[in-house]
C-alpha cells in the first residue's frame, strides 16, 4: 500500500506541478564577467558570422549554366611516315565544336597506309612458342587482331600470333620527346560561359561589360594584371599549376578550369563577375605511375585502288575540363527572421554556463540554490524577486 501511495505523489507531482523561471540577480563579479563575455561572443557569431560572412538575412540559388570553346594555334610536325604537316584547329581540337570537356593534342604516334590483311604483331601482344598457342578466331586481351593459328617472328624478332586485322600492326614504344607539338603552349582558348539564376531572373555572361571587340582581341588571361579575360593561353594554365609543360605534353594530361560566379544580387548585376582557378585533375605530373598522362586513337579512312585504307594516330593530349560553380543571393525578410530568431535562442547559452558555475562550482553553491529554487504550495502565495548580493 505504501507503494501505490508513493507511485500516486510521484504521478500527481509530475501532472499536477508548474515549474516557472525566477529571476535572481546575483552580483557576483565573477559570474556576471562570464555572463558578458560569452554574451559578447555570441553576438560576435550572429553579426560576424551569420549575418556578414554567411549572408544570412539572404534568400540563395544556384546556376544553370552553358559553355562552349574555341581553341585557336597554328602547329608544324615533319615526320618521315607523313611528311610535313600544318595543324589547324581542327586536326588538334577535339571535338572540333568546343564541348565544357576538350582535348588539345601535344603528340603522336602515326601508322600510316593500314589495310585488312594477315600480319604479326609486336612485342606487347601476346608471346607464343608454336601454333598450338594462337588459337584460330581467338582475339587476345592485348592483341592487336583475330588469331589466325599461325606462330611467327615479327620484325622485332620475337615470335607472336600473327593475326588478320589492320597491317602493319601499330608500334606505340616510342613516343616521340621533346612532343611533337610544343606550339600548343602557345595555343589560346576562348571561353564563353553565359549562367542563370532562375530565381532572380538574372541572367549573365563571362564576357562583363568592361570587356569590348577590341578588347576579346588582344586579352590574354592574367589572374593579376587581366582577370577577366575570356581567352587562356595554355602555357599560362600550365605555369599556374607549377607544372613543365614539356613534360604535361609528353603523355598527355588532365586540367580542370573552374569558373565560380559567386554574386551579391543586392548590389547591382554588373558587380557578378567570374573567377577562374585551374586543378590538375591527376594530382601532377611525377605522382601518376600506372597508366600516367591521357591518349586516345582515331583513324582517317580512305581508299586506294578499290582498297579500304587508314591511317592511325595514337593522339596524347591535354584533357581540359571547364567546371562551372555559381551561388547568388539577395536579401529576403524571411531568412532574416529566422537567422535572428535563432541568434536570439543561442544567447540563452550564457544563462545556461552562468547557472552550471554558480549552482556546481562556487563555493556557496548551495546558498545560490536556495535563492534560485523556491517551493510554492496552494494559489494564495506572492512572491517578489529575489536579490542576493556577494561581497
Amino acid at each position: 500500500m505504501v507503494e501505490i501511495d508513493k507511485l500516486v505523489a510521484v504521478v500527481s507531482d509530475f501532472l499536477f506541478a508548474y515549474d516557472t523561471p525566477r529571476m535572481v540577480i546575483v552580483r557576483n563579479k565573477r559570474i556576471g564577467l562570464i555572463f558578458r563575455l560569452i554574451q559578447l561572443g555570441v553576438l560576435a557569431y550572429i553579426i560576424g558570422w551569420v549575418f556578414i560572412y554567411e549572408k544570412g538575412y539572404q534568400t540563395t540559388d544556384s546556376t544553370v549554366s552553358s559553355v562552349s570553346v574555341k581553341v585557336k594555334g597554328i602547329g608544324f610536325t615533319n615526320l618521315s611516315e607523313i611528311g610535313p604537316r600544318i595543324f589547324d584547329a581542327v586536326d588538334y581540337s577535339f571535338p572540333s565544336q568546343g564541348s565544357d570537356s576538350f582535348v588539345i593534342m601535344t603528340n603522336y604516334i602515326v601508322t600510316p597506309m593500314q589495310s585488312l590483311k594477315n600480319c604479326v604483331q609486336l612485342q606487347n601482344s601476346r608471346g607464343c612458342e608454336s601454333d598450338s598457342d594462337c588459337a584460330a578466331g581467338v582475339f587476345g586481351r592485348y592483341g592487336q587482331g583475330i588469331m589466325n593459328g599461325k606462330c611467327q617472328n615479327n620484325t622485332e624478332g620475337m615470335k607472336t600470333c600473327e593475326i588478320f586485322g589492320w597491317c602493319p600492326a601499330e608500334n606505340d614504344h616510342h613516343v616521340s620527346n621533346p612532343p611533337l607539338l610544343m606550339a600548343a603552349e602557345n595555343f589560346t582558348i576562348f571561353i564563353k560561359n553565359a549562367i542563370t539564376f532562375s530565381a532572380f531572373g538574372v541572367s549573365r555572361r563571362n564576357i562583363v561589360e568592361s570587356i569590348s571587340k577590341e578588347t576579346l582581341r588582344n586579352c590574354s588571361y592574367h589572374k593579376v594584371h587581366d582577370p577577366l579575360c575570356p581567352v587562356f593561353r595554355l602555357g599560362y594554365i600550365v605555369e599556374e599549376l607549377k607544372e613543365n609543360f614539356s613534360a604535361l605534353a609528353y603523355k598527355g594530361s588532365m586540367i580542370g578550369i573552374v569558373i565560380n560566379w559567386d554574386c551579391d544580387l543586392d548590389w547591382p548585376e554588373r558587380f557578378c563577375i567570374p573567377t577562374y582557378s585551374f586543378h590538375h585533375l591527376y594530382g601532377g605530373s611525377g605522382k601518376e605511375k600506372v597508366s600516367a598522362g591521357f591518349n586516345f586513337r582515331y583513324a582517317k579512312y580512305y581508299k586506294e585502288n578499290g582498297t579500304e585504307m587508314r591511317d592511325l594516330y595514337k593522339v596524347f593530349g591535354i584533357r581540359l575540363d571547364v567546371l562551372v560553380n555559381g551561388k547568388a543571393g539577395k536579401f529576403n525578410i524571411i531568412p532574416t527572421m529566422m537567422t535572428i530568431g535563432s541568434g536570439v535562442g543561442v544567447f540563452g547559452v550564457a544563462t545556461l554556463v552562468c547557472d552550471l558555475v554558480m549552482l556546481h562550482l562556487l563555493p556557496k553553491r548551495n546558498y545560490y540554490k536556495q535563492k534560485k529554487f523556491k517551493h510554492v504550495e496552494g494559489t494564495s502565495v506572492e512572491s517578489t524577486p529575489a536579490k542576493v548580493s556577494e561581497d
